[in-house]
């Protein structure tokens, strides 16, 4: 499944751009499209279906893959964001490193397969379970490191930094002893990150303040301003007004939004992605747009936990550029999230078709390049489209399953996301290597297999 350093893979469909190409030979260099040929070359592998970029998920926690579905559990409409928030913090009290990796390598496989190419990771279980850091302090994010390189997909790391448990600040609860650290401890692990990215493949690190409610003014300006002197493209990553109770207490706290507090007092730019950002207003909506930076949508993960719906169509009305994420993983699968990103907007507006535009009348077509172009962005990546010079990230859709809807290739990207049953993603190719063939990926029966001991014994602690 692996493959050499030269790669020709000839397509007879393949998405460039907001176009569909017939008949096309991409040479592969080193993981990166050197050339588009017209024609099929000589010894070119031909793909099986039509070839579409990689999405990037652009917001994950890995663990939490190990609790989905496990939080549903009704309370006659009593239950809420933070109410989800206390089993979480129950189940990670008992995450050792090797856990963690068994977690992640199987969420990766389970992202590969649903065509996300490349994640970007809010990592911020730091410690051991009482706290204390590793003798290693990177240890927990090393073992996220490995896993990405199990499974193959590209990682983007982002060590979260968490100081406060609440404006004010408050101290730190004792569910969050696993998350803190100090400035000078998180700039340090930053460091290390930084370090040990180099000798994994596909790989960069940014960071993440973990929101504004658990980082203040002074702290963001230390963070940022170290990771910046590492690398001047590093992506920074928050999450910001998620939930109405943050908002309401920002307001009391700043007397100011959230958003609008964090653009007036950082220098917010295209390298940040601010996850959520779904209690906004038409201000803060237009200031996002104006800066540049990436709204990270979650749209399963929103739904789930009951937070709110992004105003996605005025957003991009306004200029702006989003992506998508998975988030806690009660779905892995990029075509649900921008299908349920659609539907929220339909069911606001009761309007069909809202997520389209007068260049670009499919609504698949046009949520898969604004995401997968807009990923590419929130990580640094060179990916989120097929050009000369893009990293080789590839998904090939299966032919027989596609060949059952109507319309042709004007339609293709609206039947993929919107009506097919299951998953058409047949092959995944990662900087220029096959790591899914014919849905299958080398690891996924031991990986299961792991996966399912450390969740029968996570169970028994929970």
């Amino acid at each position: 499944m692996t493959q050499p350093c030269s790669h020709a893979l000839f397509a007879r469909d393949v998405l460039i751009g907001t176009r569909w190409h017939q008949n096309q030979t991409l040479m592969i260099e080193n993981g990166v499209i050197a050339e588009i040929i017209a024609g099929k070359v000589d010894h070119a592998e031909e793909a099986q279906g039509p070839v579409i970029p990689g999405m990037v998920n652009c917001h994950s926690h890995a663990f939490q893959r190990g609790f989905a579905g496990f939080s549903e559990q009704g309370s006659e409409g009593q239950d809420s964001f933070w109410t989800w928030r206390k089993i979480m913090y129950k189940f990670v009290d008992h995450i050792s490193p090797e856990q963690a990796r068994v977690i992640a390598r199987q969420l990766y496989i389970e992202m590969l397969k649903a065509g996300y190419t490349r994640v970007a990771e809010f990592h911020y279980l730091h410690h051991d379970p009482e706290g204390n850091c590793y003798p290693q302090l990177s240890t927990m994010a090393r073992a996220i490191f490995q896993a990405a390189g199990d499974a193959g997909i590209g990682i983007t790391l982002l060590p979260v930094l968490y100081r406060f448990s609440g404006f004010g600040p408050l101290p730190p609860t004792h569910g969050q002893r696993r998350f803190i650290n100090s400035v000078e401890q998180f700039n340090q692990l930053v460091s290390d990150c930084f370090d040990y990215a180099k000798s994994i493949e596909n790989a960069n690190v940014g960071i993440a303040p973990h929101s504004l409610r658990a980082v203040d003014l002074e702290s963001l300006h230390d963070v940022v301003n170290h990771v910046k002197r590492l690398d001047a493209q590093a992506p920074i990553h928050i999450h910001i007004a998620e939930q109405m109770q943050e908002v309401d207490d920002c307001l009391a706290h700043y007397q100011k939004r959230p958003v609008q507090w964090l653009l007036d007092n950082i220098d917010v730019d295209k390298h940040w992605c601010l996850i959520h950002a779904t209690h906004i207003d038409e201000q803060e909506l237009k200031g996002i747009a104006k800066c540049g930076a990436i709204a990270g949508i979650c749209p399963t993960t929103e739904a789930n936990l009951g937070d709110g719906i992004f105003p996605t169509a005025d957003f991009l009305q306004a200029g702006g550029q989003l992506a998508i994420g998975s988030d806690s993983h009660i779905s892995v699968s990029a075509t649900e999230e921008l299908k349920l990103l659609e539907y929220a907007q339909r069911l606001q507006k009761q309007q069909r078709a809202v997520l389209a535009n007068a260049q670009t009348a499919s609504v698949g077509l046009n949520l898969w390049q604004h995401s997968s172009q807009g990923g590419a962005l929130a990580t640094s990546s060179n990916t989120g489209e097929i050009a000369v010079g893009r990293q080789a990230d590839l998904l090939v859709l299966d032919q027989d399953k596609m060949r059952l809807y109507a319309g042709g290739a004007d339609y293709r990207m609206d039947s993929f996301i919107f009506a097919n049953a299951s998953n058409a993603v047949r092959d995944v190719m990662v900087n220029g290597r096959w790591v899914i063939h014919e849905y299958q990926h080398r690891e996924q029966q031991q990986s299961a297999d792991d996966f399912a001991r450390v969740l029968a014994h996570l169970s028994s602690e929970n």
